[in-house]
């Protein structure tokens, strides 16, 4: 089976808009929340967000192109494109047809939805823009990054909720796998701080209602947690067979050695208690990558800062990982971001990836009051230099949708 290697990563996240910023604020253990900017949110449950900032977009893509891109597929294109740079590709050396883009966004372009919907309902019909559809949806983003690089080949976007993005790079390994690509540009993007998004989270009861100590308020696996924490941003990995790779000289960062998808069956938000969906992903893609379990150092966990979402992936891992469970380091890179939904999965990536080529090991911030229920070795606090072999990445999405992918230093 042909071997997939990360060449190229990029980011832009409420704590560094590329990624080696992003990579260094994780290392500092540096917390990106804070009250909402991005609208009025004084009467909402929920005034505290994750929010992209000091981004000026028109850095980094044209301003005629800007006005035809909503929030989410500016963040996609900037992170894409620092992937590829980073990843030293060259197009006019590749075969276009040989190369993909595979996005995931579980939501997509939900501001110019908001902004039409006012057009249309305080101006008419004929307000509303021509560009209001290949806006909102959420393909748009994998459409550009193609248009951009020339990328001919496979080309897919991935709805599965906070899952999404993960997807996209396991289904960006298989298509390299089976010989469909030889290079797929693979992520995820989101952009969901929006008076809508907002309210709907808020009414579910899903979100932190910790306005008065935003940087606290997102503590995974904590016994006070009191809900997640939403953020936006975006994630791009350039994945690519691995001969391809070392032929044309590119600097492998890790490769990316195993893929499980499942689905729980069992509700339309709340995972299923005792984890099992989330255990079987795992193993899974433990299988697909040919090791046991007492070969991961590093698991970076979905780690919401939800009740359930702790507590039943706790249970999944000890499920799966049976006595390894208490060897392993599970940390949650939520408690510095949030919750990037459909970005979360590459961002988390990202984290792995620089996890496993610097050995190091981040925090979970934030904690302070142990939860019986979530007693693994969460990494509290102080992140640590260790060596990682394999780090192992899980999301979990609405719809019961879980995906996890396995990346693995590269030695040669």
């Amino acid at each position: 089976m042909r071997r997939i290697a990360v060449t190229g990563i990029g980011a832009v996240t409420p704590i560094g808009n590329d990624a080696e910023t992003f990579w260094q604020s994780i290392k500092d253990g540096v917390c990106g929340i804070d009250k909402v900017t991005h609208f009025d949110a004084s009467g909402y449950k929920t005034q505290i967000a994750g929010e992209v900032k000091n981004l000026n977009v028109e850095d980094y893509i044209d301003r005629k192109e800007v006005r035809k891109m909503d929030k989410y597929a500016q963040y996609a294109m900037i992170a894409a494109t620092e992937a590829v740079k980073n990843s030293g590709l060259d197009m006019s050396k590749e075969n276009p047809w040989k190369v993909g883009v595979i996005t995931g966004s579980g939501i997509g372009g939900i501001s110019t939805f908001e902004d039409q919907h006012t057009n249309l309902m305080e101006k008419g019909p004929g307000r509303v823009s021509p560009f209001f559809i290949p806006m909102m949806i959420s393909n748009i983003a994998a459409c550009n990054i193609a248009v951009k690089f020339g990328a001919k080949g496979v080309n897919l976007n991935v709805v599965t909720a906070c899952a999404s993005s993960t997807h996209s790079i396991g289904e960006a390994f298989r298509h390299i796998q089976y010989g469909d690509c030889d290079v797929v540009i693979a992520g995820g993007a989101e952009a969901t701080v929006s008076p809508t998004a907002f309210a709907g989270f808020c009414n579910m009861k899903a979100m932190s209602t910790n306005n008065d100590d935003p940087k606290h308020a997102s503590r995974p696996f904590d016994a006070e947690r009191d809900g997640f924490v939403l953020s936006e941003g975006s994630g791009f990995l350039v994945l690519e067979e691995l001969e391809h790779a070392k032929n044309r000289g590119a600097n492998i960062i890790c490769e990316l050695v195993g893929y499980g998808a499942t689905d729980d069956a069992y509700h339309i938000t709340s995972p299923v208690p005792g984890g099992e969906g989330g255990a079987m992903a795992m193993q899974m893609a433990l299988d697909d990558a040919g090791i046991t379990p007492d070969k991961i150092d590093y698991i970076n966990a979905h780690g919401t800062s939800t009740k359930y979402n702790d507590q039943f992936e706790t249970e999944a891992i000890k499920k799966t990982f049976g006595d390894a469970a208490y060897k392993l380091a599970v940390s949650s890179t939520k408690s510095m971001t949030g919750h990037m939904l459909g970005a979360a999965g590459a961002v988390e990536a990202i984290v792995c990836a620089k996890a496993i080529s610097e050995g190091y090991i981040p925090a979970t911030i934030n904690y302070k009051n142990p939860d019986p229920d979530c007693d693994l070795d969460i990494v509290p606090n102080e992140g640590r230099v260790q060596n990682v072999d394999y780090a192992m990445s899980n999301s979990l999405g609405f719809g019961g949708h879980n995906a996890t992918i396995i990346l693995k230093k590269y030695c040669g």
